[in-house]
């Protein structure tokens, strides 16, 4: 029988596609920081009301909010947040690309920091599976990015590899802190434990994203609103994507749904492929069989 955690995550990772292709609508409209918080700014609403339908609808009871889960939270927030800096900063750079491949490695940093952080274990099977997944990961990026092998080991050291490094960390730091906030709470339902954890989570990512907006990007708001109907858009799917992930992280090892989470990759590889017939590189291929092999091997871990 399949884990409930499965078919959440591959749900996660479809509107998480979904809501990057629509973000795009706004590039031409918005800075990239002002596109970047219509996610939080049009999701937090929605976070709320899915929140409270669970409470007055599905009658799980509201969690106990500790000081530990708020720290968590607001850890996780502020992760997030600079991962999004860095990651706009990495693409300033004319060599982003090499960056860009090592920013991929966000499962293996969800692996380790998780178990520093939250003392979570892998099996023989599952460590494969993330190792495995992220090799695959690289190597499709090296693949779509034109980036050769000799290029990415010559350049560990330079200042956008490092970039692309500590976007992983963060992106990874948010992953375990989320994880974190929901086991903290100590409740009976995941989905419960893990809607309690997103709406907080966004409250602070709105909250201090709007603060610099209105110190530095004041305008932004102006065109946020008049840009409602695909920033809106962008929030739900967002929203719809951050409900999977949070509570498959709740559910198991973010390690785990972070592997699987990949299966996006595979959505795009066979778009491009059979749909748009479009041709792709021999390292691509070989990083989507690696992601696929990963795959399995999640999906059958005991």
């Amino acid at each position: 029988m399949i884990e409930a955690w499965i078919p959440i995550t591959i749900a996660a990772a479809f509107f998480q596609n979904l809501r990057s292709a629509i973000q795009k609508h706004l590039t031409g409209s918005l800075s990239n920081t002002g596109a970047a918080y219509a996610r939080f700014f049009y999701a937090l609403p929605l976070a709320a009301l899915y929140f409270l339908g669970l409470r007055h609808l599905g009658g799980f009871d509201y969690p106990q909010v500790n000081p530990t889960f708020l720290l968590y939270c607001l850890a996780g927030g502020i992760c997030q947040i600079v991962f999004t800096v860095f990651l706009l900063w990495l693409f300033s750079f004319r060599s982003f690309a090499v960056g860009t491949t090592f920013s991929k490695l966000e499962v293996v940093m969800v692996a380790v920091l998780g178990a520093i952080v939250l003392g979570d274990d892998l099996g023989p099977h599952a460590l494969l599976a993330v190792v495995i997944s992220a090799i695959g990961v690289v190597l499709l990026t090296m693949g779509a990015t034109r980036v050769s092998p000799r290029a990415l080991a010559g350049s560990l050291l330079e200042k956008p590899s490092l970039i692309g490094f500590a976007c992983a960390a963060w992106l990874g730091g948010s992953v375990v802190c989320f994880r974190g906030a929901s086991l903290s709470l100590h409740h009976d339902n995941a989905v419960m434990a893990a809607a309690s954890t997103l709406v907080t989570s966004l409250a602070i990512q709105t909250v201090l994203m709007g603060a610099y907006l209105a110190l530095v990007e004041r305008g932004q708001f102006t065109r946020l609103l008049a840009s409602w109907r695909w920033a809106s858009l962008v929030g739900l799917t967002g929203m719809l994507a951050s409900c999977g992930w949070f509570t498959a992280f709740t559910m198991i090892n973010a390690s785990y749904v972070r592997a699987l989470g990949q299966v996006e990759l595979v959505f795009t590889y066979v778009a491009t492929v059979f749909v748009f017939r479009e041709r792709i590189s021999t390292l691509e291929t070989l990083g989507i069989v690696l992601i696929g092999v990963a795959i399995v091997l999640i999906v059958l871990v005991d």
